[in-house]
């Protein structure tokens, strides 16, 4: 979860349980808001990464349900204690790429710990997870929580305006000893979306501004995929 400052890093994929690197055409600049400064940036990923990251969750769901609801809720006690550790570190990569102060980031990183932890059942199966830029960290526990106690596995494309909190998070849970692929990532825009609903995901969950919401909806619609929104 270390991310260099001697100039742009890429932050990959996270696939199966690891960073997956691809060669991408063309990347995002992640901007820090506050100085305009290209401080990351993201592969703009589509349908072949897409492809692999749901046959990732795919292969990992069955199981994932077979482990039993108190194992999955040990998981996420144990994300939520590691990710309270981690609090400062999550707090700057907040701060750095959403433009919020240090008392917001640390709110939300709170947020997400409170989610994480108090967790009801929500549904099983396969689905992929859209996010915007306003709250990346604490909207994505509050999705992902419900979902994996369900047995669910996630395939999340966060911003590329703020990646970087969500990532770590993915990784996070592999330091954690979850299984692998019941958390992956893919980066990019709207190509990476519209590989997500061709990639025979269960349904398409999007967190954010209704606006872009939206957007996202008339594109799962159109690929025939189901569609629920959150808003932030």
């Amino acid at each position: 979860m270390q991310f260099e400052s001697d100039g742009p890093k890429a932050i990959p994929c996270w696939i199966n349980g690891h960073a997956y690197l691809s060669v991408a055409d063309s990347f995002f600049d992640v901007l820090n808001p506050a100085t305009g400064e290209a401080i990351r940036r993201v592969p703009l990923s589509g349908a072949a990464e897409a492809a692999e990251a749901v046959a990732a969750a795919r292969a990992a769901q069955a199981s994932w349900a077979e482990t039993g609801l108190s194992a999955r809720r040990v998981c996420l006690s144990v994300l939520a204690d590691a990710l309270d550790r981690y609090a400062d570190h999550f707090a700057k990569l907040l701060t750095e790429e959403c433009g919020v102060d240090e008392a917001s980031a640390k709110a939300e990183v709170g947020e997400a710990v409170a989610a994480l932890r108090g967790a009801t059942v929500g549904q099983t199966g396969v689905f992929g997870l859209v996010l915007d830029a306003s709250r990346p960290l604490a909207a994505f526990a509050e999705i992902l929580a419900p979902a994996v106690t369900a047995g669910a596995t996630l395939v999340v494309k966060p911003s590329p305006k703020a990646p970087s909190a969500v990532f770590a998070l993915c990784e996070l849970s592999s330091r954690a000893d979850w299984p692998a692929g019941i958390l992956n990532l893919l980066q990019g825009d709207s190509a990476a979306i519209g590989g997500l609903c061709t990639a025979a995901i269960d349904r398409l969950v999007y967190g954010g501004n209704a606006t872009l919401g939206a957007q996202v909806g008339a594109m799962a619609e159109a690929a025939g995929v189901r569609f629920e929104m959150q808003a932030a």
